[in-house]
């Protein structure tokens, strides 16, 4: 007689049996890394008006659709690869010659971006240009601001917007080509000049 197997501490019906993986969960926070680097790096080749979002996904390798899910579009991802680069710190105002040096050398690489184009474009209160807008004030008015009211300067805001404008005119019209000598200029020619047009909104 065969002895009976209950001692055995296989369970009946499973020998052979292999337990399935647990499916492989997507990690958000490496694809968003993926795609905000790959953009970063062909934003800097390529400008922002010639990357496009299938170009950046293939350069990440991961699905192009995931920009719009995580980001929201091109523009949101461009504002983050910004964000990224320059940091959370608040930055020196636009009088400051060094901080105006970077922004000409990266303008001229890459072109002015999308929140350049809000700063003359009419508004269309969409979610992009709200955020384009929003990103502009923080980084070239509000600095300005700070600067001519601690000068105790008349209307600092009024003036911190119209340098801000200013640059933004400047740097549209640099890369639209309209201006050719303008376009040409090399950046640190072009430097004092500019300084000097930004410095005449603050009163002498």
């Amino acid at each position: 007689m065969t002895a009976p197997s209950g001692g055995s501490d296989r369970a009946e019906g499973t020998e052979g049996r292999t337990e399935p993986a647990p499916p492989r969960r997507r990690d958000a926070a490496r694809s968003r890394e993926l795609l905000v680097r790959a953009a970063l790096e062909l934003f800097a080749e390529r400008g922002y008006d010639r990357t496009t979002t299938r170009e950046i996904g293939e350069r990440a390798g991961v699905d192009p659709a995931l920009i719009a899910r995580y980001f929201g579009g091109k523009t949101q991802l461009y504002l983050a690869t910004v964000r990224l680069e320059l940091g959370d710190e608040a930055p020196a105002d636009l009088l400051e010659k060094e901080r105006l040096r970077t922004l000409l050398v990266r303008l001229t690489q890459r072109g002015p971006g999308p929140s350049f184009q809000a700063a003359v474009m009419p508004g269309d209160n969409t979610e992009v240009q709200q955020a384009s807008r929003s990103y502009l004030y923080q980084r070239m008015v509000h600095p300005l601001h700070e600067r001519f009211t601690a000068e105790r300067v008349d209307r600092p805001q009024l003036r911190a917007e119209l340098a801000a404008a200013a640059f933004a005119g400047v740097i549209l019209a640099r890369s639209s080509g309209a201006f050719s000598e303008l376009a040409a200029a090399d950046p640190e020619e072009l430097l004092p000049l500019l300084h000097e047009l930004l410095a005449a909104s603050r009163p002498h």
